[in-house]
């Protein structure tokens, strides 16, 4: 096998300037001529083994180091330009290898720069959110991915969109489909779209949910969702032909600003619309009121999984006839907020759900388990929250499929008409409450044994005399 040849000249340029010597000086010491070095320096001649051992045992450097240059700053300097703020700025990977092969100490700064860009967005970010609690409206963002644009403006909006509800209902209405929606939405896309659905087994379908062929003109499902998960795959697409002209209107009273943010929330809306048809508003709102929310007896009486039934416990805002306003967020085992929503928004200024204290991050200790507590915020304000695991896609033998949780919440006033109450102890006036904030920038309880984070609205209190319980005491 031919001996790959290595060429290095920046790394050895770099090493003499580092030893503040000459071209001369250096061909000296390695017994090679100042024209030899010259080219090596250039990338003209390769490094033979003679002279990698050489330059090892001259400048005691670690071979390691001088063969593999830059690597480790490469996949740094890729996630760099992940950035939406700098995609698109190059078509490949290869001025990158360059910039980390041949200027390391740029692409060193270069990351240096980016982290305390990054640092300061997170703290525009905290900063942001506080001053919204404080009733200060403020027009601070940074560059944002098309997920996350959706995302602030589902997050921002009630989680109703009446013109789907009122679909919803009439598509129900059309299917009569009794007690076998799956049957009547497979009979409907046949009859009326020609479109046969048909379950298919992980190894045909490895890395999808849904996909429809338009060659064949069928629906193909994962085996690897529930039952409850495969019934909403088909409703969505159901409902994206029955209602897309209700479904691209509502995407237009977002402002997105882009194609893919557009895509994105079309995705979101035939959720929201597939949930509509599982539950239909007027059935599962009476429901609700007789079960007193009991989320458990609510997903056996419509044939629906613990998360879309919580789910829909936000959506109930119709005028006349609406239910507690719920807020929920969904979480994984590492702490990534991925889903937030609620009956008047998400409650981010008032509630923030960054708190390490909160049941949402306990629950996976516990699959399955609802955990209900009373939570009081730093101005007094106390809701009651639920968390509970969720049951995501199956994951085969070798598998690590992400597992989520969710937490569900309201104003503690409404403790009397949900069935979770009963579970907190104590009465309004002697009531448990735990100590909680938005998030740890931003929250200034002293003594917290969960802080993760200092605040940026306090300093430091870097006492040498005095250790407090937090490793992030503040004055």
């Amino acid at each position: 096998m031919a001996e790959q040849k290595i060429f290095a000249g920046p790394r050895v340029r770099r090493i003499r300037n580092q030893e503040g010597l000459t071209q001369t000086a250096m061909a000296a010491e390695l017994g090679i001529s100042p024209s030899y070095l010259n080219l090596i320096e250039r990338n003209q001649r390769p490094l033979t083994v003679q002279l990698l051992l050489k330059l090892a045992s001259v400048y005691k450097i670690d071979l390691e180091e001088l063969q593999s240059g830059g690597d480790t700053q490469l996949p740094q300097l890729k996630e760099m330009f992940a950035d939406p703020l700098l995609a698109g700025e190059l078509p490949g990977d290869q001025e990158l290898v360059e910039v980390s092969d041949v200027a390391p100490n740029v692409a060193s700064a270069l990351l240096k720069l980016y982290r305390a860009f990054r640092e300061g967005q997170d703290r525009l970010t905290d900063l942001s959110d506080l001053l919204a609690r404080e009733g200060h409206e403020t027009k601070l963002s940074g560059a944002r991915l098309p997920v996350d644009e959706v995302r602030d403006a589902l997050e921002r909006r009630p989680n109703h969109f009446a013109t789907l509800e009122e679909e919803a209902e009439a598509f129900v209405k059309l299917l009569s489909p009794g007690d076998d929606l799956l049957g009547a939405l497979k009979g409907w896309l046949r009859a009326d779209h020609g479109i046969v659905v048909k379950v298919l087994p992980v190894a045909t379908m490895p890395q999808w949910r849904r996909r429809y062929d338009r060659h064949s003109n069928r629906l193909f499902i994962s085996e690897r969702l529930s039952p409850y998960d495969q019934l909403r795959e088909v409703a969505m697409e159901a409902s994206l032909l029955r209602m897309r002209v209700a479904v691209d209107a509502e995407i237009a009273e977002l402002k997105l600003s882009n194609d893919e943010s557009r895509r994105i929330a079309r995705f979101e809306l035939a959720r929201y619309a597939a949930h509509a048809l599982m539950m239909p508003y007027r059935a599962f709102f009476e429901a609700c009121e007789r079960t007193r929310y009991d989320i458990d007896v609510l997903r056996s009486r419509f044939r629906v999984s613990f998360e879309q039934a919580a789910n829909r416990l936000t959506m109930l805002q119709r005028p006349g006839a609406s239910g507690i306003p719920f807020f929920m967020l969904e979480v994984d085992h590492a702490g990534n907020r991925f889903r937030r929503a609620g009956a008047a928004g998400y409650p981010q200024a008032r509630f923030g759900g960054g708190c390490p204290k909160l049941p949402v991050h306990r629950v996976f200790s516990q699959p399955g388990h609802i955990a209900v507590e009373a939570v009081e915020m730093p101005d007094g304000a106390v809701f009651l929250v639920m968390a509970r695991t969720l049951e995501g896609p199956q994951g085969a033998f070798q598998e690590q499929p992400r597992r989520t949780a969710l937490l569900l919440g309201c104003d503690l006033a409404h403790r009397d008409q949900i069935v979770y109450g009963a579970a907190l102890p104590g009465t309004a006036g002697d009531l448990l409450k735990v100590p909680v904030g938005p998030a740890c920038r931003v929250c200034e309880r002293a003594g917290c044994l969960a802080r993760a984070e200092p605040p940026i609205t306090r300093p430091l209190g870097l006492d040498e005399m005095v250790a407090g319980l937090s490793a992030f005491d503040f004055g």
